[in-house]
């Protein structure tokens, strides 16, 4: 008899997404164990009581899932969880945090065929700046860009310290290339949008990041995308289902073209399903973060 499939889900926050467990669920697990409060320390003895208890056979029905709100506590966790297996009882990780890596991952790769659909132009070597960009969706969504080539800014709405900061950190920690900046006004952040290709809104739910009074003073922007999927919408003038419509409002920016948040949500639903149900169809074990995000998002688009 086959024995039925676990995920065990680590989070260090109080409690643990329903939307990752709605998503295991519907990935296919049969059993879904949530742990919240879970520390770095708490890792290694979790881990190896997961992959002792089950044989052989049990190893390959069992993974486990990282969430929480910060993303280099989850890639720590991930590399922990690493180095405690014990082969043959190896299994598959993934972690997603605050869904900011596949999130971030569908983001970059809608922008990126825009790119091409409308402008014949790669993701690398464009101007990208990120509003949000010191957020979980923002800073991942600045690392898979920069590391795909883009010069990248991460933008904050208060501290250019807080900004330079975050893009040093993640400098230092995946080889990237961060920029930080800071636009408190419509005027530093036309200012700041002044020579970009590609603008993006990874602030929180519910907040307008641009307006059209912005937007009308671009001249260079190819593609804007936005996550924000809570009136008012991050970007003025995106509707939801925007995937390559034309940027509302953006009127001396010749062949400006929009992404909204439903558009990019699609693909991070697939991408996140894809990713759970890899875990339980892996012949060898898998460590997911967003690096296999992105390959996975652009094929998805592809």
């Amino acid at each position: 008899m086959e024995k039925r499939s676990i995920i065990h889900m680590f989070d260090p926050m109080p409690h643990n997404s329903p939307f990752d467990i709605n998503m295991a669920m519907d990935a296919g697990f049969d059993i879904l164990m949530p742990y919240c409060n879970v520390k770095l320390e708490n890792i290694n003895a979790l881990t190896q009581d997961t992959i002792f208890s089950r044989g052989a056979a049990g190893v390959k029905r069992t993974a486990i899932f990282i969430g929480g709100r910060d993303l280099l506590l989850a890639i720590e966790m991930l590399e922990v969880c690493k180095r405690a297996m014990v082969s043959p009882f190896d299994i598959s990780v993934f972690t997603d945090p605050s869904g900011a890596f596949t999130t971030a991952a569908a983001l970059v790769a809608c922008v990126e065929q825009q790119l091409l659909i409308h402008h014949a132009a790669q993701l690398k070597d464009q101007k990208v700046v990120i509003f949000g960009g010191t957020g979980p969706v923002g800073s991942a969504t600045g690392i898979i860009a920069s590391l795909a080539g883009a010069q990248t800014i991460l933008v904050d709405h208060l501290s250019l310290d807080n900004a330079e900061e975050v893009a040093k950190t993640y400098n230092r920690r995946f080889s990237a290339n961060l920029q930080g900046a800071c636009a408190r006004n419509d005027e530093e952040k036309m200012t700041l949008l002044a020579t970009a290709d590609v603008v993006l809104s990874t602030a929180k739910a519910g907040v307008q990041v641009l307006n059209a009074a912005v937007l009308k003073n671009l001249t260079q922007v190819k593609v804007a995308g936005d996550v924000n999927a809570v009136p008012p919408l991050g970007i003025e003038g995106i509707k939801r289902k925007d995937a390559g419509e034309p940027l509302l409002y953006a009127v001396n920016a010749a062949g400006a073209v929009g992404v909204g948040a439903l558009a990019v949500g699609d693909v991070k639903y697939q991408l996140q399903h894809k990713l759970l149900q890899l875990l339980l169809t892996t012949e060898q074990p898998v460590y997911l973060d967003f690096r296999i995000a992105f390959e996975q998002a652009r094929e998805i688009l592809r």
